[in-house]
Formats: structure tokens, C-alpha cells, sequence
């Protein structure tokens, strides 16, 4: 069997704070950006991996929700429990530095876990946790 990942999906509040961090920190491209009803679904990913793509989209944009659903979600966003997403990299303290001077919450500085992996944490401007881990 073949099987990759190919999309995810994280919700953002602000499409253009969203589009700023993970284009203009992170580094992603723009694979695409849709408006509809006056929100935006925006589609970026790694230059170098094509085939895997996050989609940025908003999340009261589905109908099957309540009010109620919107508020919880809405308040896990707020407190960052909501969505997150784990990313690689070779070179941690670099990437680091780089994310936190492009003025990203610091969740987690570059730290050995005692389950074997290194990896640092940051919040996008939704809330996200992004955790990236330092390839080995």
C-alpha cells in the first residue's frame, strides 16, 4: 500500500496575520488562496514537498455546526487546545531563531524530551500549537 498524507487542516480567525506566518516565517509557499462569503481558505506547503499541504481555513465556515459548537471552538482556539500540527526540520536552533524573530508565540524553546525526540513549540496567530521537532 502507498499512502501519504497529502492535506490538513488548521483553522484560522485572520487570514492575513495566518497567511503572513506561514508564508513569510515558516517559509511556505502559497498554493492557494479562496475566498467564499467573505472567508478565505488559503492552501500552503514546503517548496521541496509538493504533494503535502496545510489548508488554513475558518472554522465557522461549516454548516452542520451550533452556535453553541462555534463558541467551544472559538474558546479551545483562544487557549491553543484546539488544533495543532508537528513539523520537521534539520537544523532546530536556526528554525528557531528564525520563527521567533518573525515575532511568533513561544511556547516551547529547543528542549531534549525525555521521549527521545528535540523539538520547540510555538502558537500561530489562531492559536494553533505548532511543534517543531529536529530531524535525526
Amino acid at each position: 500500500m502507498d499512502i501519504t498524507i497529502h492535506q490538513t487542516f488548521l483553522p484560522h480567525e485572520d487570514p492575513d496575520a495566518s497567511l503572513a506566518f506561514y508564508r513569510d516565517t515558516l517559509g511556505f509557499e502559497v498554493r492557494g488562496d479562496v475566498g467564499y462569503g467573505g472567508m478565505r481558505w488559503i492552501t500552503v506547503g514546503p517548496a521541496n514537498w509538493p504533494g503535502t499541504s496545510i489548508v488554513l481555513h475558518p472554522p465557522a465556515a461549516d454548516p452542520g455546526i451550533t452556535d453553541d459548537e462555534r463558541r467551544t471552538i472559538a474558546e479551545m482556539m483562544a487557549k491553543g487546545s484546539y488544533a495543532s500540527i508537528i513539523l520537521a526540520t534539520a537544523d532546530l536552533d536556526g528554525t528557531f531563531d528564525q520563527v521567533q524573530a518573525g515575532g511568533a508565540e513561544v511556547v516551547q524553546e529547543p528542549t531534549e524530551q525525555p521521549y527521545g525526540v528535540r523539538d520547540c513549540a510555538f502558537r500561530d496567530p489562531a492559536g494553533n500549537m505548532i511543534r517543531i521537532q529536529e530531524r535525526r
